[in-house]
């Protein structure tokens, strides 16, 4: 049975799937891993949630306040045995409306290129490719995407 927990960054269960994700990124930035890692501290974040399968922790995400009406949406990961069986899209589902309970219209995030499952996996929840925005401009590995919230 899947659940959904609304937590903060302290989560050792949010801790420890992250330490999976940079992992995963080391590899698929290669040599722009420090530029990616600068912007995705932990410690800032406020708004996480995890999803549990039979209660082991499979995937998680978050979103900070970018402005007043937007929010970004950071450290997505689903573990690969989980993968396209619909965790991750309940999690980024109950964050985008966790977002809209507080006011927040749209929500926008970065992923690279060669991450190939998020890029199919943000348009099939309905985000549209947008311009690089912020740090993001330039980099060349870089797609950026948002989403209203209906």
């Amino acid at each position: 049975m899947l659940k959904i927990v609304k937590t903060d960054s302290n989560n050792p269960d949010f801790i420890d799937l992250v330490k999976h994700l940079d992992s995963y990124l080391k590899i698929t930035d290669g040599n722009e891993h420090d530029f990616y890692n600068q912007y995705n501290h932990i410690d800032i974040l406020k708004h996480i949630a995890i999803a549990y399968l039979d209660d082991k922790p499979v995937a998680c995400g978050a979103f900070k306040l970018y402005n007043e009406k937007c929010i970004e949406i950071k450290r997505m990961y689903a573990k690969p045995e989980v993968r396209g069986h619909g965790a991750a899209a309940i999690l980024l589902k109950t964050l985008e409306d966790w977002a809209n309970e507080l006011g927040h219209n749209y929500a926008i995030l970065e992923t690279g290129k060669r991450q190939v499952e998020a890029v199919k996996f943000y348009k099939k929840c309905g985000y549209a490719v947008i311009p690089n925005y912020g740090q993001y401009q330039g980099m060349k590995n870089s797609i950026c995407y948002k989403k209203e919230f209906v």
